[in-house]
Order: C-alpha cells, then structure tokens, then sequence
C-alpha cells in the first residue's frame, strides 16, 4: 500500500482510518510519538524481564510472595505493551486533528505500581533475611 492509496480501499485497517482524518503533523512530532511509545516497549520488556528474574530467584524470597510479584511484573509489563500502543494512536490522532494531547495514563499506573511493588519486594527481602 502507498501513501496515494486512498483511505478505506484496504477494508477499514487501522491505518486508513487514522490518516483519513486531520491532517498531516509535522514529521517531528510523528517521530517524537514513535519514540515514546518504544519507551514504553521498553518498560514493558524490562517488567516481564524483571518477572522472569523473580521467577527464578530462588531462596531469595519465599516462594508463595516471589512466584506473586513475579505474575505481577509480568502482568504489568503485558498491560504497559497492550496500552502503548493504545496510547500513541491515540496521540497520533489528536496530532492529526491538531487537538490537545491525551494525559499519559499510563504514568500513574506504572509509577505507583513499581513503588508499591519494590515496597512490598524490600519488606519481604527484609523479613527474609
């Protein structure tokens, strides 16, 4: 498909209805979007990984509370991938339609999520220990 294919022609993919609407952003800011949804692929890659690590962590923490936080990283780095994605097309769109840009939901979710998580880690490493 081409950028002169008209919109619609493809039977209704994503992407024939998102540049059927608006216009054109500059190419910079398209960029600057793409970039930080890689970041946010990024953080999701880095929760399964860090879920995987407690998977395997052994006599470190007990297991019942390990094998827990290691579902939950994991989860949450799932729910960080599937939203991203959700997140730039979402601002791709209000970029075309030259809108205000969606508040990044995802800030507070992971924020709070890996605080609450790493209090709950170091609690269990210390009574561990």
């Amino acid at each position: 498909m081409t950028a002169t294919t008209p919109p619609g022609s493809s039977g209704g993919r994503w992407t024939d209805r998102l540049l059927a609407e608006g216009d054109d952003p500059d190419p910079r800011f398209t960029m600057a979007n793409e970039r930080t949804f890689l970041a946010w692929i990024r953080t999701a890659l880095a929760l399964i990984a860090g879920g995987i690590g407690l998977a395997l962590a052994g006599d470190l923490i007990e297991s019942p509370l390990r094998q827990v936080l290691a579902v939950g990283f994991a989860a949450g780095g799932a729910l960080v991938a599937a939203l991203a994605f959700r997140r730039w097309l979402r601002t791709e769109r209000a970029l075309r339609r030259a809108e205000t840009l969606p508040p990044p939901a995802l800030a507070p979710v992971i924020s709070y999520g890996l605080a609450g998580a790493a209090i709950v880690l170091l609690i269990a490493l210390l009574i561990t220990r």
